[in-house]
């Protein structure tokens, strides 16, 4: 009689009121910034979103409205918010800023503890094709981060544009090039490595599928990558990265950055730049990002977006442990001075202090209940004096 769903979790007032606080900073910084909330409905039409967004289709919670149309609960936010924005919202002579705060929802098969729902804080940029824009997402997601409190971590920079560029340019085919990228996004280098030294190619093409590992670093990698690439498609996707570091650069967070050229992403419609960001003390990611300009295709629109997501929680274990719950003054009172106890209530919190009314008939043991604030005020007695301690 108290289990959950698999992969659903209770929500305790500590943890709520710390989840709460960094929202709540996180969205000032954002709003700060210029971008503007926005909400989207929980269930989506598996026909739209549900076929639009990059979850694999076991991962999503689908069910039956009265009229038989197949709906999903919302498994991630970008695709809900390119529906809106295609549809109601976007001007093609002025990029968008929206931002959102929201639970999704991703079914957990065999992976015991992962959470099936959870709560992301993002932004999505729409209608700006330049590499400032990659810039500014990633910068806004360092300041609002930093904001509240975590000073550790890193962010892992990539290309997926690249990367695949130069998988085609050496495999000849997108079959071929799926297989190695399957072996970049479960990290098995191992079996990256012995699956091109099966293939059927050049001495030196299967080195340059080796070398493609070592793209991880400062500067140094942007020309590395370029002697690996034979057209111009894939070195421009290298000087693009080139662009980032520069912009970076402008804004003072260059520290808190790498090349990854490596990274692949589960999320299968970034086109561009994208990005992890890791903190020391948690095993996943707490947030990913990235360019996808193919997208709103799907929603009939032609234009390029980028943007972040956080994931609340991972966010909450990479801060470390939860601080205590402001403690709220206590008042107790007895019958005959209810009144008066609710009228100095009112005082204290017009005052902005946090107040507890407590009728002493109500309490079994006065020190159980006195020991979870810092003042506790006794109105107990014929209306007089009152005992604060």
């Amino acid at each position: 009689m108290f289990e959950k769903p698999l992969g659903m979790r209770d929500t305790l007032p500590q943890l709520y009121e710390t989840k709460s606080q960094i929202r709540n900073s996180i969205g000032d910084v954002m709003k700060s910034w210029g971008f503007q909330f926005i909400e989207t409905p929980t269930l989506e039409y598996y026909e739209t979103i549900g076929a639009a967004s990059a979850i694999l289709n076991q991962q999503l919670f689908k069910l039956l409205d009265p009229q038989g149309h197949t709906l999903v609960l919302r498994p991630d936010m970008t695709a809900p918010i390119a529906r809106v924005a295609a549809s109601k919202i976007f001007n093609e002579n002025y990029p968008l800023r929206l931002a959102y705060s929201e639970n999704v929802y991703r079914a957990q098969q065999r992976e015991g503890g992962r959470p099936a729902e959870f709560e992301q804080i993002g932004v999505e940029l729409i209608g700006d094709e330049t590499v400032s824009a990659d810039g500014e997402i990633i910068a806004l997601m360092i300041t609002a981060l930093k904001e509240v409190g975590l000073e550790d971590f890193q962010i892992s920079i990539g290309h997926i544009g690249f990367l695949k560029e130069l998988f085609l340019q050496i495999l000849g085919t997108e079959e071929r090039a799926k297989t190695l990228i399957k072996f970049l996004y479960e990290k098995n280098y191992v079996g990256y490595r012995e699956h091109v030294n099966s293939l059927s190619l050049s001495t030196i093409d299967k080195q340059r599928l080796l070398d493609f590992l070592n793209l991880r670093g400062s500067t140094e990698v942007i020309n590395q990558a370029i002697d690996l690439v034979e057209y111009d498609q894939g070195k421009d996707s290298v000087l693009q990265l080139k662009k980032l570091w520069d912009t970076m650069d402008d804004y003072g967070n260059q520290e808190k950055l790498k090349f990854d050229l490596t990274l692949v992403s589960h999320m299968n419609y970034y086109t561009g730049i994208l990005f992890e960001v890791y903190a020391k003390q948690v095993g996943f990611p707490i947030g990913n990002g990235g360019r996808y300009d193919g997208l709103f295709q799907k929603f009939g629109k032609n234009t390029s977006a980028t943007g972040f997501a956080l994931r609340l929680d991972r966010l909450v274990e990479a801060l470390g442990p939860l601080p205590e719950i402001t403690p709220s003054e206590c008042i107790l009172f007895s019958e005959e001075r209810r009144s008066e106890a609710f009228q100095i209530a009112k005082m204290k919190r017009a005052e902005g202090l946090k107040v507890v009314l407590q009728d002493i008939n109500g309490v079994n043991h006065i020190d159980a209940c006195t020991d979870q604030y810092e003042e506790i005020t006794f109105l107990i007695g014929k209306a007089g004096g009152r005992v604060s301690t």
